[in-house]
């Protein structure tokens, strides 16, 4: 019989995989075989991350707070303080590009960058 964890995480994946999230790209386990294995890659400075985890954090609820840091990002506990840096100081401009560089190294498969197909 499946533990607990086991059979959380196959619920919140049966209850995603029903009604999938819009605002989710994707959100499973990387293999079949092993449901604690999940796809993350990267640094994050989130509280519900760390030190204010909660079970009723769902992995949907998990994501969707860690979209919303990305989209308001807040400079007064920055884990970059570059980009905090130039949000203080209202260059959109700059922290925009900042954010694109970053993205390009650390979140693109580079063979979209060359036009490659991913099948």
């Amino acid at each position: 019989m499946a533990d607990a964890v086991t059979r959380r995480l196959l619920k919140e994946l049966r209850d995603f995989q029903k009604e999938p999230n819009p605002d989710l790209v994707e959100l499973a386990p990387t293999q079949d075989d092993d449901i604690l294995v999940w796809r993350a890659t990267g640094e994050i400075c989130l509280d519900i991350l760390k030190s204010a985890w909660s079970p009723a954090w769902t992995l949907q609820s998990a994501c969707m707070a860690i979209r919303l840091l990305l989209s308001t990002p807040e400079p007064n506990s920055p884990l970059n303080c570059d980009a905090a840096n130039l949000i203080r100081c209202g260059d959109k401009m700059g922290y925009d590009s900042l954010v694109r560089m970053y993205t390009q190294i650390y979140a693109m498969d580079p063979r979209i960058e060359n036009g490659e197909s991913l099948s």
